[in-house]
């Protein structure tokens, strides 16, 4: 029998807000050749194959509504690109990016469909397209196919081309809370918000994180100096720089002691409970070979905490737990471990993973335990005998809600005292519940740019939304994500649409604004003309939300960048849309007809704030019938002010600008705002109104005062100044 194929014919990624949704996607077109007449329940045994190989697809409700609700089109019969989409959606999510919105619609050509995803990685959603045909065509040919490898590669890609765990959960905490988001690299570093409102992110580390206070957490000596002044209780201890100075002052403190790195972090190099001159001793040079110096304290009796502080509370605390194994009466320690331990599937080296694997030999910590017990990897420990390996093992056990009050305001106080607006503070005590001055307890170290996955994902326990809590923490009189937003204005058409931006532009700048722009005359900060490329385009679009000092922004778009790269931003508070023409031949991208443009241009409109303003053409049908796409306000213009959008708009209490007697006209509902005398302009606008008109109409919109856009027209510069 021949082997079915289907041919993948381009691959887009939609960066922004699209004819198809907000978010980024993946758009394949795809043609299905004979598959096109071999719905899937036409082939013998490809139900039983696919969900054989991806038996979570259950899980998609698909358009039915319900769990299982792709299973009902599976077995009813669906076509190769909606099951495409189904299959690369779940792709990604069983690698550890979960991911829902997906479309497959058919094109007028037979055979060949639009098949979109949504992606969170460009690079990652392009494989897993790839790996999607590959499992597809194997459940179609009844072939094998590997689905644990082909997750693996994808959460390889993930690992290497996406934010880190702890990243992602604040990002994703931001989406949540309406707040935009811009990756600035290609690890961990993310913009949150626009333009002068924009806050930073680095893992755990804001741009509120002091360098100053990362230098004081990372001096543990000079941590707890601090900390002491400041009454927060914390174990004696000293520098040392020999073994022997090490036992000395062992004995000066009072054993046991702890022997650890003065600038460590993750535990590394730690020490605890010693309580003889060897182990003191060859913890040194344990310790040694973590850090810059080696610090002995005092040995704290009790349980490792982590304490989370998020600006000025606690918002999360996990307890670590003894590390044993059980000896069987015949397995070696280091049996023992690999058996007990490091297969654990919640242990892995990476981000991920709640538990940390034991290698023995690379653990003086584990090996010191052992000797303690007299033990070494090759003993076999009695059956039934527990071997301790790490007194205090992965803060992994959520334990938020025991944290007693007292203890709480310590380690504010402690993040306080270092100067860190979020911090991980390790604690030692006998009781959570407790205050810590009652059981002897102490505060060990203060913790810059501290791991969230302890909270995010604990062995066990409630989960903590402490990504919501950072961005809290950040945007902290957010309501629906409005301060961290500058004033975005979006242009789509080909009636004047630069001209319309650079005029918007002007009439923000003159109202105090430092307005950022990009259009075809180039990429404009305030009035200089910085680039002189056009600047149509997404990167000129994210040049503009990246620089901290732009107050407003202006963007012209056009069919063509909505169909190839999406819009730059996320959300605007003005949208204009001055027709439906377009300067690209689209016809290459199956845009034939007017309900096709119509679909493309009211993404400008889609991406309007429920505070935002809708400024529509009045004058062209199909502009007008987008007004009841706009979750704001609209302001109709045009030339005419008896249009029946004009008068009906009018009627309903609405804003409208139109001409009259030379005269651009503001009118409120049936009260006439303002009158802008057209002699009054210069030649090249006089001659233009409708251009002038969506400019006045988008000023309008954002506020400014109609005497500050009358004196805006009279003294505006269509010749861009150039910046050397």
């Amino acid at each position: 029998m021949k082997k079915k194929n289907f041919e993948i014919l381009r691959v887009t990624h939609l960066s922004g807000p699209s004819i198809w949704t907000y978010q980024p996607i993946i758009e394949a077109w795809i043609d299905l050749g004979e598959l096109e007449d071999y719905p899937s329940n036409t082939i013998p045994g490809f139900y039983e194959r696919l969900t054989g190989m991806l038996p979570s697809l259950v899980e998609h409700y698909c358009g039915v509504g319900e769990r299982g609700g792709f299973l009902q089109r599976l077995r009813n019969g669906t076509w190769t690109g909606h099951i495409m989409e189904h299959v690369c959606l779940e792709l990604q999510s069983l690698a550890g990016m979960p991911v829902t919105f997906g479309k497959a619609r058919e094109t007028d050509v037979r055979g060949v469909y639009k098949v979109v995803f949504r992606t969170d990685q460009e690079q990652v959603g392009r494989k897993a397209l790839e790996l999607g045909k590959a499992l597809v065509l194997a459940a179609i040919n009844d072939e094998p196919f590997d689905v644990a490898d082909a997750v693996e590669q994808l959460r390889r890609r993930i690992d290497r081309d996406y934010l880190g765990p702890s990243t992602a959960h604040i990002v994703r905490a931001a989406e949540e809370s309406k707040i935009p988001f811009i990756r600035l690299n290609d690890v961990n570093l993310v913009q949150l918000g626009y333009g002068a409102k924009q806050r930073r992110i680095w893992t755990a580390e804001t741009d509120g994180t002091s360098a100053i206070a990362e230098e004081i957490a990372s001096d543990k000596t000079l941590t707890k100096s601090l900390l002491a002044a400041a009454g927060v209780p914390v174990p004696e201890g000293q520098e040392v720089d020999s073994p022997a100075q090490a036992w000395d002052v062992a004995q000066d403190i009072g054993l046991p002691v702890v022997v650890k790195p003065s600038d460590g972090n993750h535990g590394r190099g730690v020490f605890t409970d010693l309580r003889t001159r060897e182990q003191v001793e060859t913890a040194f040079v344990g310790a040694e070979k973590e850090g810059s110096s080696v610090i002995v304290e005092r040995y704290v009796q009790g349980q490792a905490y982590r304490l989370l502080v998020v600006g000025n509370r606690v918002v999360a605390a996990s307890r670590g737990k003894t590390i044993t194994v059980q000896g069987d009466g015949h397995s070696t320690v280091l049996q023992l471990i690999e058996d007990q331990i490091n297969s654990d599937p919640r242990c892995g080296f990476e981000a991920e993973f709640p538990l940390s694997p034991i290698r023995l030999h690379r653990e003086p910590i584990v090996q010191l335990e052992l000797q303690r017990q007299g033990y070494s990897a090759e003993s076999v420990p009695p059956a039934g005998q527990t071997v301790l390996l790490k007194p205090h093992g992965d803060l992994a056990y959520d334990c938020t809600d025991e944290v007693h009050p007292e203890v709480a305001r310590m380690a504010t106080l402690a993040a306080r005292v270092v100067g860190l607006d979020v911090a991980g503070i390790d604690l030692v005590a006998r009781d959570i519940t407790q205050p810590l001055d009652v059981q002897q307890g102490a505060i060990n170290e203060v913790n810059a740019g501290p791991g969230l996955l302890m909270h995010i994902k604990p062995m066990e326990g409630q989960p903590r939304p402490v990504g919501q809590a950072i961005v809290d923490h950040l945007f902290a009189h957010a309501e629906q994500g409005r301060d961290c937003r500058i004033p975005v204005v979006g242009i789509t058409g080909s009636q004047h649409t630069t001209r319309i931006a650079r005029l918007v532009a002007w009439l923000m700048h003159i109202n105090g604004k430092q307005v950022g722009m990009a259009c075809q005359d180039g990429f404009f900060l305030d009035t200089r003309l910085v680039d002189p490329k056009p600047a149509v385009n997404w990167e000129a679009g994210q040049r503009v939300l990246i620089n901290r000092s732009v107050e407003g922004a202006v963007f012209e778009h056009n069919q063509h960048v909505i169909l190839t790269e999406g819009l730059p931003y996320d959300r605007c508070l003005v949208g204009v849309v001055t027709d439906m023409h377009s300067d690209h031949d689209l016809t290459p991208f199956y845009i034939n007809t007017a309900e096709h443009h119509f679909n493309v241009v009211r993404t400008q409109v889609d991406v309007i704030l429920p505070q935002g303003t809708a400024v529509l053409n009045a004058a062209d049908a199909q502009v007008v019938e987008m007004a009841e796409l706009c979750d704001g306000k609209v302001i109709f213009y045009a030339l005419d002010g008896t249009l029946p959008a004009i008068t009906s708009h009018r009627e309903q209490g609405e804003r409208v600008v139109f001409l009259n007697a030379q005269d651009i006209v503001l009118a409120h509902g049936q009260e006439e705002t303002s009158r802008i005398p057209l002699s009054s302009l210069k030649p090249s606008k006089a001659d233009k109104p409708e251009m002038v008109m969506a400019a006045v109409a988008a000023a309008w919109a954002l506020g400014i005062k109609p005497e500050l856009i009358g004196a805006g027209l009279r003294t505006f510069n269509a010749t861009p100044s150039k910046s050397y």
